[in-house]
């Protein structure tokens, strides 16, 4: 299936290893140019080779702290400057520490807002200009299964996480004239490397436990979260908006 993606211009956040990186390396092999960033300027080189080694267009890498709003606005229009238009927005975040919602304090929770829901809303804000601009475009927000069905051993993550669904849902009627689509993607165990560091040295057999709960009984591939993500982002997803998707094999047992 030919997705349309050839010369599309796509931004994808937080993306030098883990689903970020799966979702760049796909649309690269679709045939857009993509632009990535991440803190770490030596794994985002490694993400950059990964990337252009299957890559169909160009790709650019750009240090950038996602937290940082000035930083985030400039890497959009570098982006934009860079490829002639802006078409495809991903925008992703990292993580927040474990614990039940009753161990943080009110800092904490702040925190967890700056790091999980807010480099959305910076990121998406600088884009929309652009993306009106070329007259067609995807945005895609990867957040957590947790915003359907909350963890208790993750309260900050259950609790930052369920504001962009809000954001979302008010980005459908403002954008929808414009022909402009906005999906969330919500990936439950996926195997990344901060699930690895998050497991330690026994990590295959947190993953055996894990994935006995699951109705798949596995966790996820990213390259699978990868060609989800290139779906949507394609002229196939046209009339799919203001979704909230579900990638975990099952694992959430809630309806709606």
């Amino acid at each position: 299936m030919d997705l349309g993606l050839e010369g599309r211009v796509a931004l994808v956040a937080a993306s030098s290893s883990g689903l970020g990186l799966a979702v760049a390396k796909t649309l690269a092999a679709e045939g857009a140019h993509v632009s990535i960033c991440g803190r770490s300027p030596g794994r985002l080189a490694r993400a950059h080779a990964e990337i252009s080694s299957v890559a169909k267009g160009e790709v650019l890498s750009v240090p950038v702290d996602v937290r940082d709003d000035r930083a985030a606005a400039a890497w959009v229009r570098q982006t934009a400057e860079t490829f002639g238009g802006l078409h495809i927005v991903v925008t992703n975040s990292g993580g927040v520490p474990f614990g039940p919602v009753e161990s943080f304090g009110v800092c904490d929770y702040r925190e967890a807002l700056e790091t999980n829901l807010l480099p959305h809303v910076s990121i998406t804000l600088a884009a929309l200009p652009l993306v009106k601009q070329s007259g067609w475009g995807r945005l895609l927000m990867i957040t957590s299964e947790a915003v359907r069905q909350p963890d208790p051993a993750s309260g900050l993550s259950s609790v930052a996480r369920l504001g962009l669904l809000g954001y979302m849902k008010g980005l459908v009627h403002a954008l929808g004239p414009s022909g402009v689509t906005v999906n969330v993607l919500a990936p439950g165990f996926h195997r990344t490397p901060i699930l690895d560091e998050q497991f330690g040295a026994d990590v295959d057999a947190e993953i055996a436990r894990v994935a006995r709960h699951i109705p798949l009984r596995r966790i996820g591939d990213v390259a699978e979260f990868g060609a989800l993500a290139a779906f949507l982002a394609s002229d196939h997803a046209s009339y799919v908006t203001g979704t909230v998707l579900v990638i975990d094999g099952g694992n959430t047992r809630g309806i709606g």
